[in-house]
């Protein structure tokens, strides 16, 4: 599948779902009672000039930038990117529509990149980390929280996949969506792969699981946020819906709360030069 195959689903997904990473995640919490947004916040403490890639509708931007960090975002989508400049805390932020393989920025400008599951779904992904690279200061940093695709999961987001997979199975290939990103981006020694040829270390690799446990209509709210359903018939998605809140209800605990969590990567490294 072509790059701009690729870069066109993504833009015509985001327009028509701005600020749906913010929607299925910004909720989720991991065992420490951080957000995945807050663990890269975290991650780039101590680097004044951040840019973030793939930065969507400003939600990560908008803590970095209140945690004192002067902040750049650049992605794809015009939604996104609308939605973002409405942030008061981003008036004065760099936000650009651009993309991260041919990144509009000089060298050295930034202490750090961060990437917040977008790094994953790159096509060019080696481009990206050297424009990553060439745009850090020497030992900048690095902190990625990436998708975990199938693996792991359980509750709600174990039913959802188990619901899913006969639906996208009988989906005809005019329907399907592309092949999106860099296969090496699902596991550590990819990511190595990938970022150690563009002269960063070894990366820091942690699998953290998101808690997205809540009312049934909550979780089937976050995991139905997928890229996936953009080419399905919206009758075959509600019928799914249906299917998935009855099923749901048995997994409800005392409280009535579904539990379900899904498992993400964080990935951090330094720029060797």
């Amino acid at each position: 599948m072509t790059t701009v195959t690729q870069e066109a689903f993504l833009r015509d997904f985001h327009a028509r779902y701005p600020a749906a990473t913010v929607s299925a995640m910004g909720r989720g919490k991991t065992p420490d009672g951080r957000s995945s947004y807050e663990i890269l916040r975290d991650h780039v403490e101590g680097h004044s000039r951040v840019l973030d890639l793939g930065c969507g509708d400003g939600f990560l931007l908008e803590l970095l930038a209140e945690a004192g960090h002067e902040v750049t975002g650049v992605d794809l989508s015009n939604a996104d990117l609308a939605l973002a400049r409405q942030r008061p805390s981003l008036a004065d932020a760099s936000l650009v529509e651009g993309r991260a393989q041919e990144l509009p920025f000089s060298d050295s400008g930034f202490d750090a990149c961060v990437s917040h599951m977008a790094f994953m779904l790159m096509p060019e992904i080696d481009r990206v980390a050297a424009e990553s690279a060439r745009v850090l200061v020497p030992r900048g940093r690095l902190a990625l929280v990436l998708g975990s695709g199938s693996a792991g999961g359980t509750g709600g987001s174990a039913l959802f996949r188990r619901l899913l997979r006969p639906v996208l199975a009988d989906v005809p290939a005019e329907q399907q969506m592309p092949q999106l990103g860099d296969r090496r981006t699902r596991g550590r020694e990819g990511v190595d792969e990938i970022l150690t040829a563009a002269g960063f270390a070894p990366v820091e690799w942690t699998t953290e699981p998101l808690d997205l446990g809540g009312s049934a209509e909550q979780v089937w709210a976050s995991l139905s946020t997928v890229y996936n359903f953009m080419p399905l018939d919206p009758a075959v998605v509600k019928s799914l819906e249906k299917e998935f809140l009855a099923q749901a209800a048995g997994l409800a605990d005392t409280d009535g709360r579904i539990p379900s969590t899904q498992n993400i990567h964080v990935a951090t490294t330094t720029l060797t030069k």
